[in-house]
């Protein structure tokens, strides 16, 4: 089998920068985990609290500390280090090649999307965000590594799309229109959802927006692992 991740991601409009910071990290025991937090607020003050709650987590994903356990660590940090004042959300992803598993860790209200096949389910159930008390616990699924199976992880930015126009985004509507033929690859998915954010926003999100698509696939061609980036920039 394969994993497939690709990410789609921009910042609130008129901001010079995205609150939110996604990082991907080999684990020591083998797969790969994916770690999104979105920071309070927009801009600089919530870029620094996001890249602060991801850099904890890696730091302990990257000891073999499970991740439920590295989730309740970066809370109780943020926690010490704001007084309790300021929030983050996070997700972490982990490819699990010890267990066998997709792990999925929440400290997320946003939704998470599960798709197998035509399938669609809305994962929902009360996540707390961070960094506001002590001992945060985060919601944990574990699904078995089957080709085909699907994840779609968001911050709130795709969920509340349109919101100022009186509108919602369609996302089970347009997963659906997606998977109805074929299994559509990762990034695919990850740049029609977008798409779809944006145009309720009229190109001007209201919020910053992070897409993570995470697939296992049948075997690929060969044993190379690789990874593709893209970032987009204007130099003054």
């Amino acid at each position: 089998m394969e994993v497939q991740v690709a990410v789609a991601k921009t910042h609130k409009y008129a901001t010079s920068e995205s609150g939110d910071t996604l990082e991907v990290i080999e684990r020591p025991n083998g797969g790969l985990s994916v770690v999104l937090a979105d920071g309070q607020s927009s801009g600089p003050g919530a870029k620094a609290i996001s890249m602060m709650v991801v850099r904890k987590v890696l730091a302990l994903l990257s000891e073999g500390v499970r991740d439920g356990a590295a989730a309740r660590a970066a809370s109780d940090a943020l926690y010490t280090e704001k007084k309790g004042k300021v929030s983050c959300t996070l997700n972490i992803i982990s490819v699990d090649l010890q267990s066998g598993t997709l792990v999925l860790t929440r400290n997320n209200p946003a939704p998470v999307f599960i798709c197998r096949e035509e399938s669609i389910q809305r994962l929902e159930e009360p996540a707390p965000v961070i960094g506001t008390a002590r001992n945060i616990r985060p919601s944990i699924t574990e699904f078995n590594l089957v080709p085909g199976l699907t994840l779609i992880v968001c911050t709130d930015g795709l969920i509340h799309a349109g919101s100022r126009y009186g509108r919602k985004p369609e996302i089970e509507t347009t997963l659906r229109a997606l998977f109805e033929e074929r299994q559509p690859a990762p990034q695919e998915i990850a740049d029609a959802l977008m798409s779809l954010a944006l145009t309720l926003d009229e190109g001007r999100p209201g919020d910053d927006i992070s897409i993570v698509v995470l697939s296992i696939l049948s075997n690929g061609e060969d044993n190379i692992r690789r990874m593709s980036v893209r970032l987009p920039f204007r130099y003054p």
